[in-house]
């Protein structure tokens, strides 16, 4: 299934309160997800058939609806019923779910007040989104030419769609020079996140900084993270970082849904190692999510 486009997949496909067939999960043209981002989603992992976290990425869902000023035509609990039932219908076993929302088509301009709200579920086996092999020695990023925007210009603690404009710019630069990801600074110049996942570094006392979530999105991985290192007596420093810093740091690592933790061995003209601190988080962030989600 991998390689197969998106639109030629087999299964079912959750589709506002009833399953339909994959292929006949289709919007119109005219929609306004689509011309004018009015459309917000959550990416959830499977592991061993359960879902990680459901219920806070749900619980993101609705609030990032909200700031949106959409209103999710049923409740927290169906659409956490309706994940449950999707993965059900497709075997999803280690893989991937994806809830959106968005305006339809009744409106077509700005405004979209009489816009019915339309919410689906998908959901496929999925591996690693970075290459093992990649993940193993570390990615490598760029310093992408685009930043997160003024958290006064845009709903930045949304999961909406029209934020990952800039992500997908940036991430099309990185590849096209040979990088895997592209680091993005903040509106003042500070380091934010990836293109899909938060960041942090780690000095050489052991200690890990990660940029305050002012701008961008505080991860559900991210938080997990968080605790993990806690338990293990780490300390964790969040605060504003300066890209000239990071030739103080000697570990660094990406964190989300997709991302799980993923080393990095390079930023622009900054190196870092795989250190086994990076290794023991991986593997016990591995342990949590892999048994039955008590933490």
């Amino acid at each position: 299934m991998e390689n197969i486009p998106y639109d030629k997949r087999t299964g079912k496909i959750w589709y506002n309160s009833n399953m339909v067939d994959w292929k006949d999960a289709k919007v119109h043209l005219l929609n306004h997800g689509l011309h004018y981002a009015s459309c917000v989603f959550e990416g959830e992992r499977v592991y061993n058939g359960e879902i990680f976290k459901l219920e806070e990425h749900t619980k993101r869902l609705f609030y990032s609806a909200n700031r949106m000023g959409i209103k999710i035509p049923y409740s927290e609990k169906e659409i956490n019923d309706a994940c449950k039932e999707t993965i059900l219908f497709q075997k999803v076993n280690d893989g991937y779910v994806r809830p959106v929302v968005w305006r339809g088509s009744e409106m077509m301009a700005i405004s979209a007040q009489k816009n019915k709200i339309h919410v689906a579920v998908a959901a496929w086996e999925w591996g690693s989104y970075f290459d093992p092999k990649l993940k193993l020695n570390g990615i490598k990023l760029n310093i992408s030419s685009w930043r997160r925007p003024h958290p006064n210009s845009v709903p930045w603690d949304t999961k909406a769609a029209g934020l990952y404009m800039i992500c997908t710019l940036s991430k099309h630069e990185a590849e096209s020079k040979g990088y895997t990801d592209s680091l993005m600074l903040d509106h003042e110049g500070n380091i934010a996140e990836a293109t899909g996942a938060n960041i942090f570094f780690k000095d050489n006392s052991g200690v890990l900084h990660t940029p305050i979530p002012d701008s961008f999105l505080d991860g559900i991985t991210r938080r997990c993270v968080i605790k993990i290192a806690q338990s293990k007596g780490i300390k964790i420093i969040e605060r504003k970082i300066k890209p000239e810093e990071m030739s103080g740091f000697v570990g660094c690592f990406l964190t989300g849904t997709a991302a799980e933790i993923t080393p990095v061995s390079v930023i622009d003209k900054f190196n870092f190692k795989v250190c086994e601190t990076i290794k023991d988080l991986s593997e016990n962030y591995q342990k949590l999510v892999r048994k039955k989600f008590a933490a």
